[in-house]
């Protein structure tokens, strides 16, 4: 189990790197909806994570077991976890340059239907989504589903605000794009 939560440490590190990384090769910003709710999205996602990966945060009732020490189910959540961070990567390499970190509309921002796009609205969320969830079972605690709760939260929220800002950017090719590709979840959400 040990070995499991070290592999994906090592991944979680990785994705974070590459992304600071990347975060110097996007166009310049011309809309933005980054106000005080997309920052509470964010600080969301940062509370999950660090509950997630701290185990000083997972003390008490957050630190009490919802799944047995088995390294089967560590490693199924490592895989889950690999699986998502892929998905997440292939999403933020597929948007290139037209990513933000809050909720924006670059120079000459281009909508992105195909490939993880295609599969869902909010990829990047989605596969972040997905990997939490699977360290959530390789860490076996409550502390690990109370992460998922605000990762789904956050972004779900976050996804929304988003949603306004590519209506008003691309218009009814956008409002197509959501009767026939769901936000978060495959035909599902």
């Amino acid at each position: 189990m040990e070995s499991a939560m070290r592999v994906a440490g090592f991944c979680w590190l990785a994705i974070f790197v590459l992304w600071a990384i990347l975060g110097f090769a996007v166009k310049q910003t011309v809309g933005s909806r980054s106000d005080v709710r997309a920052r509470i999205a964010v600080w969301g996602v940062m509370l999950a994570w660090l509950i997630l990966f701290s185990d000083g945060m997972r003390r008490g009732v957050l630190g009490e077991r919802f799944l047995p020490m088995d390294p089967a189910i560590a490693y199924v959540g490592l895989a889950i976890t690999i699986i998502g961070l892929g998905f997440a990567v292939w999403a933020r390499l597929v948007i290139g340059r037209n990513w933000g970190g809050l909720i924006t509309v670059q120079q000459d921002h281009k909508l992105m239907r195909t490939g993880p796009y295609g599969i869902v609205r909010h990829p990047i969320y989605s596969g972040f989504m997905l990997a939490t969830l699977g360290t959530a079972l390789i860490v076996g605690q409550v502390g690990g589903l109370i992460s998922v709760a605000l990762i789904v939260i956050s972004w779900g929220y976050k996804s929304r605000l988003e949603e306004t800002l590519m209506v008003e950017q691309f218009g009814a090719e956008y409002e197509d794009y959501r009767r026939h590709v769901k936000a978060l979840i495959p035909g599902v959400w």
